[in-house]
């Protein structure tokens, strides 16, 4: 998956510098050897990288993708155990060589790992979020400007709560070219029912699993996806996207992380605290926040363990 974001951040021109970190040398040193050799065809950026933590010295934008990866049939919040340990191993390093650094988590279950990682670093919430349902709406965004017979930009609409099995799209907020999602219509593409719209919630819900055991990891949309991020950063563009700050205090919703519209820009992640949501919406949210803190409160060591 690391090697997937550097290799769509080299392609996009994320960043002028792009360091890869893994505690396998041989793996480690062949990646960064096979993306330099495509640099003549990408840009001005520069790859680099090692098994040395110092090779992340001063970065300014850390991506955490270590862990193990999600087998068929096993959910993202199964792998929080060993994940959790990878994480809690890697994060005093990491603040050791980049303490000034944002901090995008994309390993799962991301939105867990985010409370961990936060709580043991010290960061301030904007400084340390999960790369969440970024992903999610661009799928949902897919599904929904093919149905409708449009662009996916002229979409306008996103999943919220956990990365994962309890996650939601706000369609109570959702528009094509500024029009209701069920109010939409064009010849040849009809309104489409609630019913429709559940059917396409599963399919998005359910995509990475489909992806997964066809090929065994999802890859190149995350890697995208996580570009994408980055771009927001250090472009410090404000863009609104969903990723999974720790919330404080967001619709009465605190120590947790959860995709939620955020401002994304070169000071981090900020929640939009006036996004609304519907009665049921606030429900599944509160719903998906007690799923995660519960997993989170699992994985954290017990009074007089260490």
């Amino acid at each position: 998956m690391g090697a997937s974001a550097a290799y769509a951040a080299l392609i996009r021109g994320s960043a002028r510098q792009i360091a890869l970190y893994d505690i396998a040398t041989k793996k480690v040193d062949a990646e960064v050897l096979d993306l330099a050799h495509g640099t003549q065809f990408t840009g001005s950026s520069q790859i680099m990288g090692g098994s040395d933590i110092s090779v992340v010295k001063g970065s300014h934008v850390v991506v955490i993708t270590a862990g193990a990866k999600q087998n068929p049939g096993q959910t993202r919040i199964e792998l929080a155990d060993v994940n959790a340990r990878i994480l809690g191993s890697m994060m005093p390093q990491l603040m050791e060589v980049a303490p000034d650094a944002i901090y995008v988590i994309v390993t799962n279950p991301c939105d867990v790992l985010t409370v961990l990682a936060q709580e043991q670093s010290g960061l301030p919430p904007e400084r340390i979020f999960a790369s969440g349902t970024v992903l999610d709406t661009s799928r949902l965004r897919w599904k929904l400007a093919a149905r409708a017979g449009v662009s996916p930009s002229s979409v306008h609409a996103s999943i919220v709560g956990e990365h994962g099995d309890s996650e939601f799209p706000l369609w109570s907020r959702a528009t094509i070219g500024g029009v209701p999602v069920l109010e939409w219509e064009r010849e040849g593409h009809p309104r489409m029912t609630q019913a429709e719209l559940d059917e396409i919630a599963i399919g998005v819900r359910d995509a990475a699993y489909k992806v997964i055991e066809g090929k065994g990891a999802t890859n190149y949309a995350i890697g995208l996806s996580t570009a994408h991020i980055v771009e927001a950063i250090f472009g410090d563009k404000h863009s609104i996207m969903p990723v999974a700050p720790v919330l404080t205090d967001f619709h009465g919703l605190s120590g947790v992380a959860l995709s939620v519209p955020c401002i994304v820009s070169a000071s981090g992640a900020t929640p939009i605290k006036e996004t609304a949501f519907s009665e049921r919406e606030m429900r599944l949210l509160t719903e998906s926040a007690t799923t995660l803190r519960g997993v989170a409160d699992s994985l954290r060591p017990k009074s007089g363990q260490r």
